[in-house]
């Protein structure tokens, strides 16, 4: 079971005022399980959600083979709820993904045990603490996307066939679930003039990158087979906040 992360622990506090201060901040594997009261087994169970994932084909028109679903909640600091919202289609607002912008696009919503699943909640509850350092609105609205980046001997594996990008919200998070036979995915974060902030290739689950989106952008590499007789994979959970 995931723990209540509490709003006063020091690491928290941390991670807010690196964000205010930086525009992007890297929570490291072993923080991050620990606030969220995650043990190894747990987290196991919680990545076999990805096993479950379907085909975005919106990504598959870009030539990339990427394994997606997704789904809404709100979360009130006031009340620290985290509430599941209807179904919806997916609309990036303008200035946020030069690929998507205005396009409607309709992907599998979250399977029932992963939106109820504990982990999932403890990290929607640890990213609104976050958020509130860059907003404060009376709700958030909490878009929850876990992904599976492909990658094979005749292709590779974009996790972000859009190229450098904002999400057009308030805040952006990618924590990274696991890799398997995977070499590249580099995360870069970027402001607005272009300078690089971050370079990180996230490799050790539970590792978390924060970013202020209306600040910064960013991208992600190629993936590709170490192995290039086997497939490599990519799985990660993207969520973003932005006010209700």
């Amino acid at each position: 079971m995931a723990a209540q992360v509490p709003h006063s622990d020091r690491r928290l506090v941390a991670a807010r005022r690196a964000l205010v201060a930086r525009g992007v901040h890297l929570v490291p594997a072993a923080v991050t399980t620990s606030l969220l009261g995650v043990a190894n087994e747990t987290w196991e169970r919680f990545r076999a959600h990805w096993d479950e994932l379907g085909p975005d084909t919106y990504a598959a028109e870009q030539g990339t083979c990427r394994l997606r679903r997704y789904g809404r909640f709100a979360w009130s600091a006031a009340t620290d709820r985290v509430r599941l919202l209807p179904r919806a289609d997916f609309v990036q607002p303008e200035n946020s993904n030069p690929l998507y912008i205005g396009v409607s696009r309709t992907l599998e919503p979250l399977t029932e045990s992963f939106a109820a699943d504990p982990v999932l909640r403890a990290a929607l509850r640890l990213l609104g603490q976050v958020a509130t350092a860059l907003d404060d609105p009376a709700e958030w609205i909490a878009k929850v996307h876990p992904f599976r980046v492909i990658a094979s001997e005749d292709a590779n594996g974009l996790p972000t066939p859009e190229g450098r990008h904002r999400d057009g919200v308030t805040l952006v998070s990618s924590l990274l679930i696991g890799r398997h036979n995977a070499a590249g995915g580099e995360s870069a974060v970027f402001d607005p003039d272009g300078r690089r902030l971050l370079t990180i290739t996230l490799d050790e689950p539970g590792t978390l990158l924060l970013g202020d989106d209306r600040r910064t952008l960013h991208s992600v590499s190629a993936i590709r087979p170490v192995d290039r007789s086997h497939p490599a994979y990519r799985d990660v959970l993207v969520v973003t906040f932005a006010p209700g």
